[in-house]
């Protein structure tokens, strides 16, 4: 592929937040017709005049991802134009990792390339949108846009310049996200005599859509949210900014946005002069994926179940993402409580959408040998524990798909974790990583939110021996020699001689009086609390006497009461997940949180639609109360 399309960028000064624009022709001979276009930072095709596809996969220059489009249907006999419009964000984010601006497309057909881009491809900076404002949505998420269709106009266009963009191209591992119709309004009702609140009735992720008729040139400012504060949507939460803007030209207008995609439930439009809204709302788009039909008893654990499943498909995009409204990133550990819930509930155990989200997050590339905070990346943080949780994740993925492929392919990439945290040791303990980019965090709970750095304490020393089980796992199933030994067993000894209290119940660190249910859960879990201490500390973590786990850590408070006693505590696990869940339900919400306090938390920053938080599809059918027909 493309072995004549260059890779070109409008002849101008190349700016972060800046929006370029790309025309050609070609003559078609009614034969099937594919357009292959990989762009830098993000991308927009239309063909005679017709949306056909966008969105860029997230990538990084060593694995540059191209993808590759059916323009058959939209095709005329005689000449087609295509239009391209590229974004380029320009600027390092937790979603993307600055590289050079660029575009590279071919349109092929059966008697060869017919188009690709060249310094002959037409372009321009676009008139209509608004470049280099760099208004941030959020810090991780990236730029929202202004748009003014008052100065939409033909011409301008010059030949294009080559750029230097040296990458190694990869075929589009999944299907790319269907955009479907306008959700309906459930709701509009005026606030005033210049805004406009409306209710799309569900938590809804897609892209910004209106139609409007507007008495004179006017700017439009519309705002989305998954909750009201007073009556108002949360347009503005420090620097966090959701809202888009849009200027009107006298009449009717009608205008989408492709590439930007919004999440959630309300949007609130303010406008200098009242207008007609024929529709402001967004087009869904989702990746197709078919949910296993499953027989479920009680109404309750029904409408949980169903929650927990329309928030895995919301957070479903190029790749998972941790909460489409105020992120949309790849984390290692919420991916991997996703994927687990995906094994279950999702056709084909979600194979190919994990295997893909495994490998996006293997390409990642750092100086040390973690992983980065997310992936693709831009940010110089790091969280040590989600390279565990990867390396977790991998196993399981081997286990439930019966593919051993990919933990041989990066079995390099498992050993550089783990020989970076070994770099680090006190006796036979690995320390908290001591780095100014790492942020050791376990859980949103106490002593756990951000541990000290270069201290030896429980979480990551159970963290790094179920990784290191999971690495000799993969091992023995692959063929590949596991070059760590007995170093899990001398590690399990060590965390019990270290953290055990004389009651059985672990300590975060030695001496103190820090005793969290995550990091007792761990200690069951990877081997180092005995049976007799198992039954301590399942005691105590349903008599309420340790520090509570997140929403998100919970799946390892209910996998080590499993693990020890599952007949016991299924009760337990199955009345806390109602009691919790339930609350959600009845606040109206059809997506579950990022955790229990819900939109009031992280200063009133909490996500109402949050991935990791899935955890009830996993525990449903590992306890048999959700069945697969």
């Amino acid at each position: 592929m493309f072995n004549k399309g260059k890779w070109i960028y409008a002849d101008c000064e190349c700016i972060a937040d800046q929006y370029t624009e790309y025309i050609d022709s070609f003559a078609s001979d009614g034969k099937d017709t594919f357009l292959h276009i990989s762009a830098d930072s993000d991308y927009t095709v239309w063909v005679n005049g017709t949306y056909v596809a966008s969105n860029q996969y997230g990538d990084f220059e060593h694995y540059k991802i191209y993808d590759t489009v059916d323009i058959t249907p939209y095709l005329r006999s005689d000449k087609n134009e295509i239009g391209i419009l590229v974004h380029y964000c320009g600027v390092d984010t937790q979603r993307y990792k600055k590289s050079a601006a660029g575009l590279i497309y071919e349109v092929t057909s059966e008697d060869g390339t017919v188009a690709f881009s060249s310094e002959k491809t037409l372009s321009r900076v676009s008139f209509a949108y608004v470049s280099g404002q760099k208004r941030f949505v959020t810090s991780q998420l990236g730029f929202s846009f202004t748009y003014d269709a008052t100065k939409e106009q033909k011409g301008g266009y010059c030949p294009s310049v080559c750029v230097d963009k040296n990458v190694k191209m990869q075929t589009r591992p999944i299907d790319k996200q269907a955009v479907k119709p306008p959700h309906p309004i459930s709701d509009i009702k005026m606030i005033g005599d210049k805004t406009y609140l409306i209710d799309l009735g569900c938590e809804v992720v897609g892209l910004a859509c209106l139609d409007i008729d507007s008495p004179c040139e006017q700017m439009i400012r519309v705002a989305w949210g998954e909750s009201l504060d007073d009556g108002r949507v949360r347009a503005l939460l420090g620097a966090r900014k959701f809202y888009y803007e849009y200027v009107a030209r006298e009449g009717h207008n009608e205008f989408c946005n492709y590439m930007l995609r919004l999440s959630g439930r309300y949007l609130e439009v303010e406008v200098e002069r009242p207008i007609k809204i024929n529709y402001i709302g967004m087009l869904p788009q989702v990746y197709e994926v078919q949910e296993l039909p499953c027989a479920i008893d009680g109404e309750l654990d029904r409408r949980i179940y169903d929650a927990c499943v329309n928030t895995l498909r919301l957070c479903m995009m190029e790749h998972y993402v941790d909460t489409p409204w105020r992120e949309q990133c790849l984390y290692a550990f919420d991916a991997r409580n996703q994927m687990l819930c995906g094994y279950y509930a999702l056709k084909d155990k979600n194979r190919d959408y994990a295997r893909a989200n495994l490998r996006l997050l293997g390409e990642d590339r750092r100086d040390d040998g973690f992983l980065s905070l997310c992936s693709p990346c831009g940010s110089s943080l790091a969280i040590p524990t989600f390279s565990l949780y990867y390396i977790i994740a991998m196993k399981e993925y081997m286990e439930y798909t019966k593919d051993i492929t990919l933990a041989a392919e990066y079995a390099y990439k498992i050993e550089s974790i783990l020989d970076e945290f070994l770099k680090n040791t006190s006796g036979n303990l690995i320390k908290t990583p001591a780095g100014a980019h790492m942020w050791n965090f376990y859980d949103w709970s106490e002593f756990l939110a951000d541990a000290a750095r270069g201290e030896c304490d429980l979480v990551i020393n159970c963290l790094f021996v179920m990784a290191l089980d999971a690495y000799e796992l993969m091992c023995k199933s692959v063929g590949i020699e596991f070059k760590y030994g007995d170093m899990a067993r001398v590690m399990r000894e060590a965390i019990t001689a270290e953290f055990r209290g004389d009651d059985g119940i672990f300590t975060l660190h030695m001496g103190a009086c820090e005793y969290t249910t995550l990091g007792n859960a761990l200690a069951i879990l990877c081997g180092a609390a005995d049976r007799q201490d198992a039954i301590c500390i399942c005691e105590a973590i349903v008599c309420s006497k340790l520090t509570p786990a997140s929403l998100s850590m919970n799946i390892f408070k209910y996998e080590a009461l499993m693990a020890h006693d599952t007949e016991k505590y299924s009760e337990f696990i199955l009345s806390e997940i109602r009691e919790i869940y339930k609350k959600m339900l009845d606040a109206g919400s059809t997506t579950v949180w990022e955790t229990a306090g819900g939109s009031v938390d992280f200063e009133n920053a909490g996500s109402l639609c949050h991935g990791w938080s899935a955890v009830p599809v996993y525990i449903f059918h590992k306890l048999k109360i959700a069945e697969i027909n």
